[in-house]
């Protein structure tokens, strides 16, 4: 079972189900040799990676984004950023990888199973820009993007949320992307919540009716628990697939809008972007994108 190659960031659903992936998968194995591809990626250094070997693998947990491994007490915890991914493989080669060379492989667990079977996991990252990080913790919550995160998406209350949101002044999208507000949502599953609530992207989280707030939210619960449903039970290797199937705007600038027809826009900024339905969320207004704004010039 081999992931193929990254179209969408892994978010809160996607990292819900390989967590639960490596419930079924490396629970009650016993970690073997562990190789290092990218010593940049290793943001820890004690204890160091070797100290997982030998180790029993107990559970598996998710911290927003951040995907986790317990090894009887020691943690490897792993945030995949932009372009990483947790490939599965049932007969890995024996051959350690050579760290610094141009490999995606940042790095590889291997495991012995209880029915004797020898598999790996390797933790890869595509493009140049390096970002995936790897820590090896005793505790989760010493990792530092972990303390730093705000309630989780699908554990938050109404009440709380809508706190959240009153607490901040700035664009709803900025507002649940950012993980110290809210766990677990990125740019992707950010586009489907708003299109689900109607809600412009561009709308001011101080300013926004508690109607509406209470919308958002519903919409957050159903976008995302859909998500983890339809994602839960996937090997690693369809995550990313499953995920493409159940956009209605996300990644689909240009084509109609599955609920009103309308042609689905984009927003460009930096280097990423968002898709929106003006039909369904703006009340038709085309919002402005600085991006294509310059090019017109």
């Amino acid at each position: 079972m081999v992931a193929g190659s990254l179209t969408h960031v892994p978010e809160l659903p996607e990292v819900e189900a390989l967590a639960q992936f490596l419930r079924e998968h490396a629970v009650g194995a016993v970690v073997g040799r562990v190789d290092v591809g990218a010593l940049s990626a290793v943001k820890t250094f004690d204890p160091p990676v070797t100290a997982l070997s030998g180790r029993d693998v107990t559970g598996a947990g998710r911290w927003g984004k951040f995907l986790g491994m317990d090894c009887g007490g020691l943690w490897l915890i792993t945030h995949l950023s932009r372009g990483g991914w947790l490939r599965w493989i049932d007969e890995p080669s024996p051959t350690p990888p050579r760290p610094g060379g141009k490999s995606p492989l940042a790095l590889r667990v291997h495991f012995f199973t209880p029915e004797g079977a020898t598999p790996a996991f390797d933790l890869t990252e595509a493009g140049t820009k390096k970002r995936l990080a790897v820590y090896i913790v005793a505790d989760p919550r010493a990792v530092p993007g972990i303390a730093r995160l705000g309630p989780d998406a699908l554990e938050v209350t109404e009440e709380q949320f809508a706190e959240l949101l009153r607490g901040v002044s700035q664009r709803v999208k900025t507002a649940i992307v950012d993980q110290s507000l809210l766990a677990g949502v990125g740019n992707a599953y950010s586009d489907e919540i708003l299109h689900a609530a109607k809600i412009s992207p561009f709308a001011n989280t101080a300013t926004m009716p508690a109607a509406k707030v209470a919308e958002l939210y519903e919409a957050m619960r159903m976008i995302l628990t859909d998500a983890v449903t339809r994602s839960v039970g996937q090997d690693a290797a369809r995550l990313k697939g499953e995920k493409r199937s159940g956009m209605r705007v996300h990644a689909r600038t240009g084509l109609p809008c599955p609920v009103c027809g309308d042609t689905v826009r984009e927003v460009s900024y930096a280097e990423r972007s968002f898709q929106y339905c003006a039909a369904c969320q703006t009340g038709g207004k085309v919002l402005a994108d600085r991006r294509m704004s310059r090019l017109l010039k």
